[in-house]
């Protein structure tokens, strides 16, 4: 969960974004901007978002903060987009390197005159109930507001890389806590269909599959060949609700062998399951877990989060136990699988972790000086790319990693 660090004229006071209220919608910022103004708004100067893994030198940070005068400003380190990105809706088509937005992971800054007029326009407004998928970017676009607010301000002293006159630096979202998880504590979920069996199916076998313990292929066809399996639910052309609450069914039965994660992917999911392994190792099975790359939908108006579906949906046995314990489930078959998830969750208080490593869309639609700093877990689409290449440069590792 994001931190944040409110500058003061004092000393400086942390708070931690999932702490500052009862609502879960808060790590999309805006709604928690007027909360932060009524409790900091009159005695903080900045209001400074970082992430858990970046550091922070104190001295650093206040020394570049007192450099601007007292008026509105945005701050960080400036991301662009190298061509047009669908998770941005093509915004700045012609030109998407034209607009700026901040690598969360350096650090970013609002001013407290910024925070005063975000809060009273966020007051006012009657915001656009609507899908939150990359924060940084539906921020910036909020602030800079068709040009009538500021433009990102670059601040070289946040950074990602440690270098000398840095104020931050970032660490690792794929922390090392311990030995990763074995293969067969992952049970995977492909999603696929008839018609896909012959040109995306072999991507799988070719690039990730070998690395995992327990794997099947669900589709609407029994095909030996694969092979899949058939849970007597037709294709949908839109969401695959149907289909993946008989995925869940099915892994708490006993037609599978028992493990404590599931993995629920497309069939045009590239996936490193070494590194999902490392990153399972973080969290307690135990525990009702929904983890992957957070949305929102209506954040602003008490909506809901969920794990995008595309990027891969990673589900702790327990959170699946309790999901089919409720009554909570499909309006259709061929509902959005992922939203109906956030839904169900949010309602039983299962809270939605964000791991930035798992991508809905290709390399390509990211920034590449954001993602070339991480270890990507996942990405997804076969558009316009060569899958395999894709796998191998981004997702592959070279080393030899341990196995339990």
């Amino acid at each position: 969960m994001i931190q944040l660090l409110c500058a003061m004229q004092g000393v400086p006071v942390i708070v931690l974004l999932h702490e500052l209220s009862q609502y879960e919608g808060d790590w999309s910022i805006l709604p928690a901007l007027p909360r932060l103004f009524v409790k900091y708004g009159h005695s903080a100067s900045w209001l400074f978002f970082i992430e858990e893994e970046t550091k922070v030198t104190l001295s650093a940070l206040l020394e570049v903060l007192n450099r601007y005068p007292a008026q509105e400003w945005f701050l960080g380190k400036r991301l662009h987009d190298n061509e047009a990105s669908i998770i941005h809706h093509y915004a700045f088509s012609e030109d998407p390197s034209s607009f700026s937005y901040p690598d969360t992971t350096a650090g970013w800054a609002l001013s407290a005159p910024l925070l005063k007029r975000l809060t009273e326009r966020i007051r006012s407004e009657n915001l656009k109930s609507d899908f939150t998928i990359d924060l940084k970017h539906e921020i910036a676009l909020f602030i800079w507001e068709e040009g009538h607010g500021p433009k990102l301000t670059a601040v070289p002293e946040f950074c990602t890389q440690p270098r000398d006159g840095c104020a931050t630096a970032f660490t690792t979202y794929l922390p090392d806590c311990g030995h990763p998880v074995s293969k067969n504590d992952v049970f995977v979920a492909v999603k696929t269909c008839q018609k896909f069996h012959s040109d995306r199916v072999p991507v799988v076998k070719a690039t990730w599959e070998k690395e995992s313990g327990f794997l099947e292929y669900y589709s609407d066809v029994t095909d030996a060949s694969i092979p899949t399996v058939s849970l007597g639910v037709s294709n949908t052309e839109r969401g695959h609700c149907g289909k993946t609450f008989a995925i869940l069914r099915r892994f708490l039965g006993k037609a599978v062998p028992k493990a404590d994660w599931l993995l629920i992917v497309d069939d045009d999911t590239l996936i490193s399951l070494p590194r999902l392994r490392q990153l399972l190792r973080c969290y307690d099975p135990k525990e009702a877990v929904s983890l992957g790359e957070r949305y929102g939908y209506g954040l602003t108006q008490k909506g809901y989060s969920y794990t995008t579906g595309g990027g891969g949906m990673v589900l702790s046995r327990t959170a699946v136990s309790r999901l089919l314990s409720s009554s909570c489930g499909c309006y259709s078959d061929d509902a959005p699988d992922d939203m109906v998830l956030g839904r169900c969750f949010t309602t039983l208080g299962v809270p939605i972790t964000h791991s930035p490593l798992f991508h809905q869309a290709r390399p390509d639609d990211y920034s590449e000086e954001m993602i070339s700093t991480q270890h990507a877990i996942s990405f997804h689409k076969h558009w316009n790319v060569d899958p395999v290449a894709v796998y191998r440069y981004w997702l592959q590792d070279t080393r030899p990693r341990d196995e339990l």
